[in-house]
Order: structure tokens, then sequence, then C-alpha cells
């Protein structure tokens, strides 16, 4: 399921997504705005999980797994 929504961007940037889409390196406007969003969102994530380690004061002994962690928490947001 997807919803519409209507968001206002500067003239400028729309011109770059159309020449992107245009040359057929992106599929269409929304997909450049959905991955876009998609990467701010793992950004996110990963501010978060940096600030709990440390503010617990981790080494890197205490990094193992972190990986695979990060992997199912950013797999929920695709």
């Amino acid at each position: 399921m997807s919803i519409q929504i209507a968001v206002r961007l500067p003239d400028e940037l729309v011109a770059e997504l159309d020449s992107l889409v245009q040359s057929g390196e992106e599929p269409s406007r929304a997909a450049i705005v959905e991955r876009a969003l998609l990467r701010e969102l793992r950004h996110r994530v990963w501010i978060k999980e940096v600030a709990v380690f440390a503010a617990e004061g981790s080494t890197y002994e205490d990094l193992e797994g972190l990986d695979a962690y990060l992997s199912r928490s950013l797999e929920a947001l695709d």
C-alpha cells in the first residue's frame, strides 16, 4: 500500500529530478524521493545507535554483532 503526499520543492531541485528521469537514470520522481527518505531514516537509526554506544563507553569488543542488529533494524524500514 502507498499513500500519495504533496511536497513543495524548489524549481531547481525538481528540474534535477526531471533530468534524472528523462535521462533514464531513474524510473520516476517518486523513486528518487522514496530512496532519499529511506536513506535519511537509516541515517537517523545509525545516529541513535552510535549515541547508545557512546553513552555506554563501548569498546570494539562491544560492537560484535552490531552489523546483524543494524541490518534487522534497517530491514524494518524497507
